[in-house]
């Protein structure tokens, strides 16, 4: 039996021309620990494509999805990690 990630978070993106295995395959999407975790990966992608889109994963509440045209202001938005260091 397969393990389930113990990620919260999800990353999804939009894959270069050159890694898509076919019409099918044209995105892919990774799990994280921490939105902060997801941030970083976010960030990352977000110089190799504009389509990249974010989100907590089921049962995780507050749920929450971050659309591509939502992404910059979600990555200047300060986590529940650095909330917490700030006081």
């Amino acid at each position: 039996m397969a393990n389930k990630s113990q990620g919260t978070w999800f990353v999804s993106f939009e894959l270069p021309r050159h890694e898509q295995r076919s019409h099918s395959h044209t995105r892919a999407t990774e799990t994280f620990p921490n939105e902060q975790e997801a941030k970083k990966f976010a960030r990352a992608k977000l110089a190799e494509t504009l389509y990249v889109n974010a989100g907590t994963i089921n049962p995780h509440l507050p749920k929450r999805t971050v659309a591509s045209t939502q992404l910059l202001g979600w990555l200047e938005e300060l986590d529940e990690d650095d909330l917490g260091r700030d006081q």
